[in-house]
Order: C-alpha cells, then sequence, then structure tokens
C-alpha cells in the first residue's frame, strides 16, 4: 500500500510500469539502457472516493487519457530507480493535491458603512466629474 494521506491509500498492484529509452543527452547509456519511467495508474478502477475523482481530472489535464487512465513519465536522471522514485512522488503530490478539498465560500452581505462610502465616493466622483462641464458665459 502507498498511503497519499493518513487516510487515503493505493495498492501498488493498480501501478502499471513499463521502460523506454530516454531522449537527450547521456551518451552510450541513452542507446543502451530502457531508464525513462511509465507509470500507469486506473484512475477508473482505482477505489478512490467520487469526490476525489472529479477533483483530480482538472489537476492531471493532458496526463488523463480519455479511458480514465494517468499516464506519468520520468526520464530526468540516467538511473531507471531513481526516475521510478520521481514518476511515483509525482503521482503522489497529484493525487494529494486532488485530496484537498477545497473551503466552501459563504457568501456574504456587504455592510451599512460599506454601502455608505461607495455611495459617497460615487458623489463626489460625479460631481467632480459635473464641475468640469463648461458652461456657456451667461452675458
Amino acid at each position: 500500500m502507498i498511503w497519499i494521506t493518513d487516510s487515503l491509500a493505493i495498492d501498488e498492484d493498480d501501478i502499471a510500469w513499463s521502460f523506454s529509452r530516454a531522449s537527450g543527452p547521456g551518451g552510450q547509456n541513452v542507446n543502451k539502457v530502457s531508464t525513462a519511467a511509465e507509470l500507469r495508474f486506473d484512475v477508473a478502477k482505482a477505489f478512490l472516493p467520487e469526490d476525489l475523482k472529479a477533483r483530480l481530472r482538472p489537476l492531471a489535464g493532458r496526463m488523463l487519457t480519455q479511458d480514465g487512465v494517468l499516464v506519468i513519465t520520468a526520464q530526468e536522471t540516467r538511473s531507471q530507480e531513481r526516475n521510478r522514485e520521481i514518476a511515483l512522488q509525482k503521482l503522489i503530490e497529484l493525487l494529494r493535491k486532488a485530496a484537498h478539498r477545497p473551503k466552501r465560500r459563504i457568501a456574504t452581505r456587504p455592510t451599512r458603512a460599506s454601502k455608505t462610502r461607495r455611495l459617497e465616493s460615487k458623489a463626489k466622483r460625479s460631481n467632480t466629474k459635473k464641475l468640469r462641464t463648461t458652461r456657456p458665459d451667461a452675458d
């Protein structure tokens, strides 16, 4: 079990790994060793709360496929094991962000004093603009 929060964990069997050759610099190591790690986590089949899944969809963005599979790749280092750890950390961080429930906003009414201040400033501004108008001479 991989613990995401104190009350949320995912099963390691729900994660599928595949490895391929990484792109970029690295000399002969790039051509010989499959160091890039690809983590696949099926969100649709995982035992996660529905509200967490709903918050995860926009957070995952392009990493989430049409079938509901989360695909995370890591090819930052030359070590396959380290790339595997990085991909797993990315998954854990993403699930932690999705597990955080946003605070419900409580609508508040403006106070009487704030309404008065707003109306006074509007009246003052209106008066300032009224004084700018050019009046014809009363000759």
